[in-house]
């Protein structure tokens, strides 16, 4: 009789093709899904990035990487460790865990435009749905070190016992985002990668002391860009006229005068400044006393406003603080110049899909509880949307509890 009823539970649930638990995504095979796969393997294309390539190819690289930023793996080693120790709930996304002279030679010699292209277009989709009005868009501009040492390292030499690079960024403090990157090496100075960096025209930019360039102030003034900058203290202040403030401005206490005049006639070597027209002063104190020379090409905004977008600088660098707290721009697995662009730019592609995951959570988080909840679930078979809530099992088949109930 026992058997019989067995046989005929497995016919039924032959005949069903009914799975008594359902299959569940990792959550790091969740993130991988908001890859546009497509827009990479065209990139690959175009720069040629698997033409030698045998088994590692560039989709398993940028996993690996991704891995490696999402998990806090510091090392080559420990990225293809802990690859290898989840390669049962890797099987389904079908990356292939390469040998450490395998990846280190992909890092190092595959182009990293690649992977600066993939970011540029997921950028565009954490950008979905949000649009700036003309002329609202606000981009903060900065830079932020980043030590390096070793052997192949000298290509970001600084000074004898120093080697170092750069990770410059335009900011995006509205949108929580960057949305241009370049990297250099440490002695490069900032105003000449600025020079390169594209214009948007109509938007604010707001810098600080390391991108004081009368010519290239002028070519962001050019294109209709309102500018957002500090006077250095020994630069003057010519034919100034102060602007009344209002009482309200008065009784804040933070905004001191408000004068409009011209820059200097002349630059250094004798040479004519281009950046000819009028422009404005605001005196500000802040909260430590200090007191700021605020420079804006702006002469009709009240002196309040430039105020508070030199203060949005800040938020650039709390991004750089995040980044390095969180993801992996301190510790590099690779030290060739192409090594480095390319851990940057998986960095901030792992930064988007953190982002783009608080977009599609129910519940919303801040940036760093985000990261943390995703870390810490990274290889768990869990719905990413919801990682802070209680996730109870699927209930059991009922047929499944009949053949539990059969008596032994």
């Amino acid at each position: 009789m026992i058997q019989l009823l067995f046989r005929g539970f497995a016919t039924h649930l032959d005949t069903k093709r009914i799975n008594a638990v359902r299959h569940k995504n990792t959550v790091f095979h969740d993130l991988l899904k908001l890859i546009p796969w497509t827009t990479f393997d065209r990139l690959v294309d175009e720069h040629g990035s698997d033409a030698l390539a045998r088994t590692f190819k560039s989709r398993d690289q940028l996993i690996a990487l991704l891995y490696g930023q999402l998990a806090g793996a510091q090392s080559l080693r420990e990225i293809i460790a802990g690859l290898s120790s989840h390669q049962a709930r890797l099987y389904h996304i079908g990356v292939k865990v390469p040998p450490r002279s395998t990846f280190a030679d992909a890092n190092k010699d595959r182009s990293y435009e690649v992977f600066s292209g993939l970011f540029a277009t997921m950028l565009g989709m954490a950008a979905k749905g949000f649009q700036h009005k003309i002329g609202d868009a606000v981009r903060l501009i900065d830079s932020t070190g980043l030590r390096l040492a070793g052997v192949g390292t000298e290509w970001a030499r600084f000074s004898t016992d120093v080697c170092g690079a750069k990770a410059h960024i335009i900011y995006d403090p509205d949108l929580g985002c960057p949305v241009y990157h370049a990297v250099t090496s440490a002695k490069v100075n900032d105003i000449t990668v600025a020079k390169a960096m594209p214009i948007e025209a109509g938007a604010t930019y707001v810098f600080d002391l390391g991108y004081y360039d009368f010519a290239w102030w002028a070519k962001l003034d050019a294109q209709g860009c309102r500018i957002v900058t500090r006077f250095k203290a020994n630069t003057p202040f010519v034919e100034a006229q102060n602007n009344p403030l209002n009482r309200l401005i008065q009784s804040s206490g933070t905004v001191l005068s408000d004068r409009i005049g011209f820059l200097p006639r002349r630059q250094a070597m004798n040479r004519k400044n281009p950046m000819g027209h009028a422009v404005r002063e605001i005196r500000v104190q802040i909260e430590t006393g200090k007191h700021l020379r605020i420079l804006t090409n702006d002469l009709d905004a009240p002196a309040q406003e430039i105020a508070d977008l030199y203060k949005r600088r800040w938020q650039i660098e709390l991004f750089f603080r995040f980044v390095k707290q969180t993801l992996k721009i301190r510790h590099f697995i690779g030290r060739s110049e192409n090594a480095v662009r390319i851990q940057i730019a998986v960095a901030l592609i792992a930064f988007l899909l953190v982002r783009l995951s608080q977009q599609m959570s129910q519940v919303k988080h801040g940036d760093l509880l985000t990261f943390r909840l995703i870390r810490s679930n990274l290889m768990h078979r869990k719905d990413f949307t919801k990682l802070n809530q209680i996730q109870h099992p699927p209930p059991l088949d009922p047929r499944q509890l009949a053949l539990d109930l059969l008596p032994i």
